[in-house]
């Protein structure tokens, strides 16, 4: 915000007065009426200066009764939430909100459509690669740069993956693709979480997770003592001694039929069918569906 004043300033377009820019340090120097403060996070941002004034968070500016906040810019799709949080936590302080929806005070920060030709006459550009924003956008300035004389062969639009091929005579876009999807950061690892790690992720942050640990006798096969459970994110143990009672009563019956009369077993197979069978029987108590991980012991 202070290049963009600073190069307003320089090409005319921002006429000030010498002394009415005072720095952040100099408000209190002043009397409310006389304070107008122009700062960024219209769209809700974190770590901007009207969110943290919103939280109370900055530390020379505080909003007061009677204050005035003006959004002048439009809310970017998919910072909806954002800004209403920004908006709740401004009127938390019984200070007034004015937005574009309320009045015409929007301040567009893109260019429109006569500028972008202006720009294109200056730089004569001998193709034209449109970026930055929707595919519909794209599409719209290419069909302007079309408009005011640019050769449509010498017009591509492209999306994320594809590859285009440029040298002095020509411009075109390959038939073949590069991945270009997300690349997940975790901890010291750069793109090595993949599908499966995400998907028992999201469903251990959404049913939890069930542990059933099972001592069978090697020689009998048969389940020795009572199975211990330990759940984490599903249910509160405490308060589900029924359920737990009666899975462990199912997980011995599993276990018995999966391993007969003992002798040589496929544990591999024992632990898929107490997963699978205690996963149903959960689901139909509980209309959940943990990540089920049973433990086998042989003794």
């Amino acid at each position: 915000m202070k290049s963009n004043c600073q190069i307003a300033k320089i090409l005319g377009y921002l006429k000030i007065e010498k002394g009415t820019l005072i720095k952040t340090k100099e408000i209190s120097n002043y009397p409310d009426s006389k304070i107008t403060i122009l700062c960024t996070g219209a769209q809700g941002e974190g770590s901007a200066i009207l969110m943290r004034i919103a939280l109370k968070e900055h530390p020379f500016i505080r909003l007061k009764p009677g204050d005035t906040v003006i959004l002048s810019s439009s809310v970017i799709p998919g910072n909806e939430r954002t800004v209403q949080i920004l908006k709740d936590g401004i009127l938390r302080q019984r200070t007034k909100v004015f937005h574009y929806k309320m009045m015409d005070i929007h301040a567009g920060g893109h260019a429109q459509q006569a500028e972008l030709k202006e720009m294109i006459e200056i730089m004569k550009p001998k193709f034209f690669l449109p970026i930055h924003g929707q595919y519909s956008m794209l599409v719209s300035h290419s069909e302007l740069a079309e408009e005011i004389g640019i050769p449509e062969k010498n017009i591509v639009v492209v999306e994320n993956g594809q590859i285009v091929n440029l040298n002095q005579k020509e411009i075109f876009v390959e038939k073949k693709t590069i991945p270009s999807n997300y690349i997940m950061v975790d901890g010291l690892g750069i793109g090595d979480v993949g599908e499966i790690v995400l998907r028992d992720r999201q469903m251990l942050a959404e049913d939890g997770m069930f542990v059933i640990v099972a001592i069978v006798d090697r020689q009998t096969g048969k389940v020795r003592g009572s199975p211990d459970i330990i759940s984490r994110g599903f249910v509160y143990l405490r308060e589900s001694k029924k359920l737990l009672a009666d899975t462990r009563k199912k997980v011995i019956e599993i276990v018995n039929r999966a391993t007969g009369s003992g002798g040589a077993v496929n544990w591999s197979y024992v632990k898929d069918e107490i997963r699978n069978k205690i996963g149903q029987f959960l689901f139909s108590k509980t209309k959940r569906r943990p990540m089920i991980l049973p433990v086998v012991i042989e003794v």
